[in-house]
């Protein structure tokens, strides 16, 4: 009953560091050194530090809980986001709940009564917006809230993003200087702001191309397979049927290679398709797609790794800390992308 709880300062001098760069090694590893993570982690071992989580919440009044609002857990997407946030949490002694909304107020409202009743420390959001009982609520302080994928426009929150309107600048780019000048993009629901800035980047390199006459594009309901069969179904059966796709998702892209062999049209010879998101099946799908790579592992890294700094008072806030974290894309180039088909229109 007497035995002493390792304390955080304890930890700093058995490594001979302070208790800051401890911090740091905890809660945002990429900006310590690996020798120094590695004595950080040798001492957690000596003291016994990481055995005393609990008694570390019980002392601080928190649950040691993390909670994360999914719109679709069952959509692949999510899948390496949620695991790099769940090991960075698991490192600094949290662990995570995950709410599966559906995109249901009502289940938002559910999980975020979690938040508001001390039962979760703090809150990471994938689905673009902030549950209706914390709309009213203050942006900054504690508990902290940040946005991961989808921007929040008129909020401050933490958010880690990619800049979506460039990547999908690059993927129409690659097509246009594939040669081919009837491309449509295949959209999601008009007011995501992923879909308004994906359009934005489209039409973008469209205009830099002096092609703008057939920049077509196709909203869908969602971003789902389904979707990408139904737009490029009608698109293909048009009077002027697009040379090329770009597609806001990767199962949109799948969706119009299907319809496309549904016509008896060959990807790439007859129709090209670009992705956006790079999921585990796009590099297996026939042919295999060429895709926009966004780091999914790492926005869930850097989310996890927002949410630790101000968890963590012993780590001072820095100058424009609410400034969105932007994480490169990579166009990823394969079989279902090829040259314009020489014919009529090109």
């Amino acid at each position: 009953m007497n035995e002493k709880i390792a304390t955080i300062e304890d930890v700093a001098s058995e490594a001979g560091v302070s208790i800051a760069t401890v911090s740091r090694a905890l809660h945002k590893p990429q900006l310590v050194s690996q020798r120094t993570r590695e004595k950080v982690q040798h001492a957690i071992a000596a003291t016994g530090y990481t055995a005393n989580v609990m008694a570390r919440n019980l002392r601080l009044s928190r649950s040691g809980m993390i909670l994360l609002l999914v719109p679709d857990i069952g959509n692949p997407f999510f899948a390496e986001i949620l695991s790099g946030i769940e090991q960075g949490a698991s490192r600094a002694g949290y662990n995570v709940l995950i709410g599966d909304t559906q995109n249901d107020p009502e289940r938002e409202a559910t999980y975020a009564a979690y938040l508001r009743s001390n039962q979760a420390d703090a809150m990471i959001l994938l689905n673009g917006h902030l549950p209706s009982p914390l709309s009213q609520a203050p942006q900054t302080g504690a508990p902290p809230v940040v946005a991961v994928c989808e921007r929040i426009p008129g909020s401050n929150l933490p958010t880690v993003i990619i800049d979506n309107q460039q990547a999908a600048c690059d993927a129409t780019r690659h097509l246009t200087g594939l040669g081919h000048t009837r491309i449509a993009h295949i959209a999601g629901p008009a007011k995501n702001i992923l879909t308004i800035d994906r359009v934005a980047g489209f039409h973008e390199a469209m205009t830099e191309a002096g092609i703008r006459q057939f920049a077509h594009v196709e909203y869908s309901p969602d971003f789902g397979i389904e979707a990408g069969i139904r737009a490029a179904r009608q698109l293909l059966q048009s009077a002027t049927p697009p040379t090329a796709f770009f597609c806001a998702s990767d199962g949109m892209a799948i969706g119009a290679i299907v319809a496309a062999k549904e016509l008896g049209l060959n990807v790439p010879r007859d129709i090209s398709v670009v992705g956006f998101d790079d999921i585990h099946f796009a590099a297996n799908y026939d042919p295999p797609l060429t895709t926009i790579r966004q780091p999914r592992r790492r926005l869930g890294e850097q989310a996890i790794a927002l949410v630790l700094e101000r968890l963590d008072k012993t780590l001072p806030t820095p100058e424009g800390a609410n400034a969105p974290v932007i994480v490169p894309t990579e166009l990823i180039t394969r079989q279902s992308t090829g040259p314009c088909p020489d014919k009529s229109g090109k």
